[in-house]
């Protein structure tokens, strides 16, 4: 016995039909689609044709010189019970050896994901004549790579911020790039391609890019919207707006639908917050905040958080072939202390949910693949298992061992293989072995499998 009508409760139902599917067109959830687990900046003037291999070539002579074996990677990053690691006893190994061989073998076919020609804070201050002349090469080394098939799977540049000092600059550098590498590409520009705004501080910035970009579309006969924006949260203002709201959803919506990162300049930020250089570091606390602030407003949104650097570099101080062998220790030293941070700073993006961060220089990234498969296959036996059994189980809540598993935390569970398989840490055929299909794996939510599976089961 009901005592509502039809009448009476199709308004209601109409009105939550309208909100649900705004909410859902604003937020479709976790994409199943490659995210690029580091984006590499170089500067303008140093990007060549075969930039893509000369990087490549130097993060593996480094691995090569400082991690031979797996045991000097493990204990080089600080790996947990790195200690009692030996060479020859697979029993003692652990994950080491596996994430090694993932990682070398990343080096040896993609070492780099994403790349960033940079125009702004890695190139510094030049003349209008050089950095016109610069734009122009870079622009016609891309196109080199992209005929030549061996562009990183990423690519774009950094622009100048678009304040007032800088404005002019930075449109004239995007309009000769662009131009000149759509001219020699017949059209064409790689895809993606990606145009990161610094220092962002009102969305009348990223509306003005986003305009400007509409514009090189036209006048060069590119697809409409083929260019993406990348910005970067690295001021007060572009966490937090004048009148004292959340500002990075505003900005995002300047964008006009090209928003696809959101990254974070931890140095920058903090030195807004007032900061003093000794003390800017990737987990202060005001960096933490700004993490915060950028997760929970753009998780599910489509929109992909990035975070910040490491500024510690893996750089021995002594170089030449006939080195004592106190320089040579001294060279190990550096480069392990290096490690360490990097991978600490990795390892801490990664629990907070950002699967994605910069990288300066091609000796850090042996550590970027290094934590993000450790990260990865350090829980992947545990996640297994519990998936597995909360699936087997019908979705009712589940223990395995002391750990209690409820339909939230199944759904956290999926997210691990979905961000994971994202990154490319986790294979897909790892993520079957839970019981779930590849099918069930793009549908994101762990609710609609359960109601799936229900309803196959009461239809069969």
């Amino acid at each position: 016995m009901t005592s509502l009508t039809g009448q009476e409760l199709d308004p209601l139902l109409q009105r939550l039909l309208n909100s649900n599917q705004q909410f859902d067109g604003a937020y479709p959830g976790l994409q199943i689609k490659r995210q690029p687990v580091h984006t590499l900046y170089g500067g303008a003037n140093l990007y060549k044709p075969g930039a893509t291999q000369k990087m490549a070539d130097l993060a593996l002579r480094h691995v090569n010189t400082y991690a031979p074996t797996f045991f000097e990677l493990a204990v080089g990053m600080g790996f947990p019970g790195a200690e009692t690691l030996t060479v020859d006893s697979e029993a003692d190994q652990g994950i080491a050896r596996t994430v090694y061989d993932r990682m070398l073998h990343k080096l040896k076919t993609e070492a780099v994901e994403d790349h960033r020609v940079d125009f702004e804070d890695g190139y510094g201050v030049r003349s209008n004549e050089e950095e016109d002349q610069h734009a122009i090469a870079a622009a016609q080394a891309m196109a080199q790579g992209y005929n030549e098939n061996s562009l990183p799977p990423f690519v774009g540049i950094r622009i100048k911020a678009l304040t007032e000092e800088a404005k002019y600059r930075s449109i004239r550098t995007l309009d000769i790039f662009v131009s000149c590498l759509s001219e020699q590409l017949g059209g064409n520009l790689p895809h993606p391609f990606r145009v990161t705004l610094p220092k962002v501080t009102t969305p009348e910035q990223v509306a003005v890019l986003a305009d400007c970009l509409s514009l090189l579309e036209k006048k060069c006969g590119l697809s409409t919207a083929s260019i993406d924006i990348e910005l970067m949260i690295e001021t007060v203002q572009s966490v937090f707006s004048q009148a004292g709201g959340c500002a990075i959803p505003t900005l995002v919506q300047a964008g006009k639908g090209r928003v696809t990162a959101a990254i974070l300049g931890t140095f920058d930020y903090t030195a807004t917050c007032n900061i003093a250089s000794a003390h800017q570091d990737h987990l202060h606390p005001a960096a933490e905040f700004s993490r915060q602030l950028m997760q929970v407003s753009l998780t599910g949104t489509g929109v992909a958080l990035c975070d910040g650097i490491t500024n510690i570099m893996p750089i021995a101080p002594h170089r030449g072939e006939d080195l004592s062998p106190e320089a040579q220790q001294q060279n190990v030293d550096v480069v392990y202390a290096a490690w360490r941070v990097h991978f600490r700073n990795i390892m801490h993006s990664l629990r907070l949910g950002f699967y994605q961060s910069w990288d300066l220089n091609p000796a850090q990234l042996p550590v970027r693949y290094a934590a993000v498969y450790y990260f990865f296959l350090e829980g992947l036996s545990e996640a297994t298992d519990r998936l597995k059994t909360f699936i087997d189980q019908a979705a009712q809540a589940s223990m395995v061992g002391n750990t209690f598993d409820d339909a939230a935390s199944a759904q956290g569970l999926l997210n691990y293989f979905i961000s994971g398989i994202n990154c490319g840490a986790i294979t897909e055929n790892e993520a079957l072995a839970t019981g779930i299909t590849l099918a069930e794996l793009h549908e994101r939510s762990f609710l609609n499998i359960v109601a799936n599976r229900t309803n196959a089961e009461t239809t069969g």
